[in-house]
Order: C-alpha cells, then structure tokens, then sequence
C-alpha cells in the first residue's frame, strides 16, 4: 500500500530528530492525537519500510556508516598536541595543522598581552588557548562498539547448587517445590482451611 500525503511527511520529518509526536504535528496532525498517531504510525508496516530506506539512503548519500563513525573516533583519539605546536612551543600556522585538528578542536581563543597603559603600552606576549575533543568521552565511545566491547559489564555465576540462579537443576526444583506449595494451599483452601 503506498504512502498517503500526510504519512509521505511523517516519514521525511520523523528522519529529522526521530520523535514520532512531534514529526506529527509538522507533518500536519492534531497537536491533541499527534502523541496516538505518531505511534500508530510507527507500527505501520509500510511507514516503518519507508523509514528504513528513507535512512539507508540518507546513508548512502552522505557516506555516513559505523565504519565511518569509528575511524574518525580513532583519528580523535590519535590527536597530538605536537602536531599543532613548532618546538619552541609556539603554535603553528593554522595552515599548517594536520586536517583533524582544524575539524575537531571545539575552541580556539587569542589574546594579545600588553604591558603599560595607553600610548606607553607594548605588546609582551600572546595567549592562546585551544579546547580539543573530551578525549576520555571519544574512548568511552570508541569502547562501547559493540566488537571492542571493552565496557561491557560481564558478571560471572557459578553453580551454586543453593542458588537457583546459578544452576539449572536447582532452579528446575525450585519451581517444582513452588508449584507444588501452591497446589497444596489451593487444596486447602477449597477445604474451607485458610492460612
């Protein structure tokens, strides 16, 4: 079944921020039952078959995969400061930066110092401060892949013959010991004996 008008803008403004209310309401629908309709549309096979190409596409298009993703958290996590700084500690030509560092530093600040007041003043120095990437988040995020895995949290149980969690036995008797417990209570209560 093709896309009706309204729900051809639902899928193109639900690919913006992924929020199925609001990508309702833009595409048109009541405010009111756009929370209702969002979900519902969601569930729709077809729109939830427009939503997938409409993303593989937008894929396609820009280029953008995990391989991608994770090479350039690499390149991040690969940043050095003496790439950006000559060896008297002075910094180097922004042209002269290797490509990563002029895309991902996320302030550069500038500041002439002077000593003296008004006309007697002369220029000592420069300051210059530079924010690169949180480099702690980037591996927390180069962690998390899921082929690194180097954050998962991995619990170990071993079997434990009174822990019913731990071994299957114990568990499978467990729950026929509760089973026949609650028979038994069920038998007497029918007897009128409540306990």
């Amino acid at each position: 079944m093709a896309l009706r008008g309204k729900q051809k803008i639902f899928v193109h403004e639900y690919l913006k921020d992924l929020n199925a209310t609001q990508a309702a309401i833009r595409a048109g629908y009541s405010a009111k039952t756009a929370g209702s309709i969002g979900d519902e549309n969601l569930k729709k096979p077809e729109i939830q078959k427009a939503i997938k190409e409409a993303q593989e596409q937008r894929i396609k298009r820009l280029n953008v995969d995990a391989d991608y993703v994770l090479h350039r958290l690499v390149e991040i996590d690969q940043m050095d400061v003496l790439d950006i700084m000559n060896d008297d500690h002075s910094l180097k030509a922004i042209s002269e930066w290797p490509p990563i560092w002029r895309q991902y530093i996320s302030g550069l600040d500038n500041m002439e110092e002077f000593d003296g007041r008004g006309d007697d003043r002369t220029m000592i120095g420069y300051l210059r401060k530079i924010k690169w990437p949180d480099k702690v988040k980037n591996l927390e995020l180069l962690g998390k892949h899921i082929s690194i895995g180097a954050f998962k949290e991995r619990v170990e149980l071993g079997n434990d013959p009174e822990n019913p969690l731990t071994d299957p036995k114990a568990a499978s008797t467990q729950l026929s010991l509760l089973a026949k417990l609650k028979k038994a209570k069920a038998k007497n209560k029918g007897k009128g004996n409540d306990n």
